[in-house]
């Protein structure tokens, strides 16, 4: 512990307090500790506690950051068999989970509304059944195309269900992606490459015929836009089998595809959106095999891969935010990594496209076994914040949306109808959950719609590696502001929120026990429970 030489009654004030509380404590100012521990050794009574500092956080509508686009998730796998149960009901509560817009009535809302929805264009591993080398049934996906060049629109219902199901519901944005080209245009005839290069698994010749495939299947569905590869850097499956459809591209490749698309959806107001990274150090660097660099290789006037002059191609760079979200100083500098190269192209945008918790993360969160409860929430809500305000990306996308695995990346989870975590039970029926994951994603996308501004905010005075982390937003015509506040103590926290144009300001909080609770508060005094997210609505200045 540090404390002061002078001012020995403070000294002697606070060494009763420690002894008392049994906590250890951070010494900020002489008369203001926040603490570091909300545990006390058994047997003892509370002590005095000393309370913490009131955060004042203060925006500044005129200083206008990125435009937000949209947030979003995956119908990827798991929708073809849950989109094809006979339960409607229960296919309903998914829809209305993910993109509902309605309120409860207490005022909560029922979902969290997504704004973007994001479609897997199947390779054909599914039609090949134990064939296609991928042993889970739930990872293969069906083929629009057939071998003779014929298409057939009944396949992948499960999932046009949901498609359909979310623009019911107003989602702004739909979104195809492709993970392989169909296995009838592959080299090994599978869905993934386990040549173990950085090529892409398509044979000789069929590029053209791969471009007319997805500019078809976009054209179809009307999708608003299109990511052809997804990826590209990780190498897909091994001889004996992979995980999942997939396939490894460099940066020729790519470009040569995106070049080969552009003219067949001339007719469409579709756009094209490259990158997907599998990490963000993709999109400025890390190019030793030509596949990244991203961001200057396909948006730098005079590259060979350049392709920002196509009319049918979004100016955004996307990639995922798996592997750089921790320890915190790596989580915000590869960030402003990121935010640097893109400001050099601008107007490009950024985009993350794809995240959920896998693996070890700093020993602090891992994938497996599925954790659905509020710390696992928080992290999810950090990433976000990270994302947002130091990358800068105009949308933000999760991975599963739905999910039977005994994992965490998922934000509905589906168990089988005897309750325990059984993916083949299920199949045709299940039991449908939430997650805190889910809510606190909703913090964000429920309220942050799409055309709204992203908008400076201080916290005490400092940036917000104080106490909460703080990102504000505007909608301009109607002069509304969003702030969320996320608080990741174990103690609550108050917050004095000031530049709005009332007192009366409505909450959203989510915490341990509650999912976008709806309440009124006092801009002057904003309760932070203890690990929570609040997002906060009224009127600016």
């Amino acid at each position: 512990m540090i404390f002061l030489k002078k001012r020995p009654a403070a000294k002697r004030t606070i060494k009763r307090i420690i002894k008392k509380a049994g906590c250890v404590f951070v010494l900020m100012h002489v008369l203001s500790l926040p603490w570091a521990c909300d545990k006390k050794p058994a047997g003892d009574k509370p002590g005095a506690i000393l309370p913490p500092e009131k955060i004042i956080v203060t925006l500044y509508p005129s200083q206008e950051q990125q435009t937000m686009h949209s947030f979003g998730a995956s119908d990827c796998w798991t929708a073809k068999f849950i989109g094809n149960w006979q339960d409607e009901q229960k296919k309903n509560k998914i829809a209305d989970l993910l993109f509902s817009m309605d309120t409860l009535k207490d005022g909560s809302p029922e979902g969290i509304g997504l704004s973007l929805w994001r479609f897997n264009i199947g390779g054909g591993s599914f039609e090949q059944g134990t064939a296609s080398n991928i042993k889970d049934e739930w990872r293969r996906e069906e083929c629009f195309m057939n071998a003779d060049g014929s298409y057939d629109w009944n396949k992948q219902q499960g999932q046009q269900w949901f498609l359909e199901a979310a623009k019911k519901r107003g989602v702004a944005y739909t979104l195809g992606f492709s993970l392989t080209p169909p296995v009838f245009m592959t080299q090994n005839g599978k869905a993934y490459n386990a040549s173990g290069g950085t090529r892409m698994n398509i044979k000789d010749g069929m590029m053209d015929a791969y471009a007319g495939f997805l500019a078809k299947v976009t054209d179809h569905f009307k999708f608003d836009f299109l990511s052809p590869v997804n990826e590209p850097q990780w190498k897909w499956g091994k001889a004996d089998g992979a995980g999942q459809e997939g396939t490894q591209a460099v940066n020729t490749e790519i470009a040569d595809l995106v070049k080969a698309i552009a003219p067949k959806m001339e007719n469409t107001s579709a756009k094209i959106v490259v990158g997907e990274a599998g990490q963000w150090d993709y999109i400025f660097g890390k190019n030793e095999e030509g596949c990244g660099d991203q961001a200057r290789q396909f948006f730098e006037p005079g590259t060979p891969t350049y392709i920002g002059s196509l009319p049918q191609v979004a100016g955004i760079i996307s990639a995922h935010s798996y592997f750089s979200t921790c320890p915190d100083a790596t989580a915000v500098t590869t960030r402003q990594q990121v935010r640097s190269v893109v400001q050099q192209l601008a107007p490009l945008q950024t985009w993350q496209t794809e995240f959920g918790i896998l693996g070890n993360i700093c020993n602090q969160y891992s994938g497996a076994p599925r954790n659905t409860g509020i710390d696992y929430g928080l992290y999810v809500a950090k990433v976000i914040h990270h994302d947002l305000t130091v990358a800068n990306t105009t949308s933000w996308q999760w991975w599963l949306a739905m999910s039977p695995y005994d994992y965490s990346d998922a934000l509905v989870y589906i168990n089988a109808p005897s309750g325990r975590i059984d993916v083949p039970g299920c199949k045709t029926d299940g039991i449908v959950s939430d997650s805190k994951q889910l809510w606190v994603f909703g913090n964000f996308a429920r309220f942050v719609r799409p055309g709204m501004k992203r908008i400076a905010a201080t916290v005490s005075g400092k940036t917000d590696t104080g106490n909460v982390l703080v990102s504000a937003y505007k909608e301009v015509n109607k002069r509304k502001t969003v702030v969320v506040l996320i608080n990741p103590w174990n103690q609550e926290q108050t917050v004095q929120l000031n530049g709005m144009t009332d007192s009366s300001v409505t909450t959203y909080t989510t915490d341990d026990t509650q999912n976008l609770k709806h309440s009124i508060a006092n801009a002057r005094e904003i309760r932070l429970p203890a690990k929570s997210v609040v997002t906060v609505t009224g009127l600016y200045q």
